[in-house]
């Protein structure tokens, strides 16, 4: 299953914010701030790029639950636990 266009444009604003947290780190680091202050901030970008992903993994389970090729639950099922043991 393609995201929607919608799904693509949330997909896109939340890794923009990514960028721009990320950028806030370098910059930190360059300003040589708090190794804390550095960290929380890396913190918060990898959670905010967990979610990416997290709704990347719902758009597949979606297109896999609704799909209508004619393949049974437990194929579509097996598809899904492939990808999380792969990726996540």
């Amino acid at each position: 299953m393609q995201p929607t266009a919608e799904q693509q444009d949330k997909m896109l604003k939340r890794l923009a914010r990514v960028e721009g947290q990320l950028r806030g780190v370098q910059k930190l680091i360059r300003e040589q701030a708090d190794c804390e202050k550095v960290m929380q901030q890396l913190t918060a970008s990898r959670k905010a790029l967990d979610k990416a992903f997290f709704e990347m993994m719902a758009c597949v389970i979606e297109g896999n639950a609704l799909e209508d090729s004619g393949a049974d639950a437990q194929e579509r099922m097996a598809e899904i636990r492939r990808l999380l043991t792969k990726y996540a």
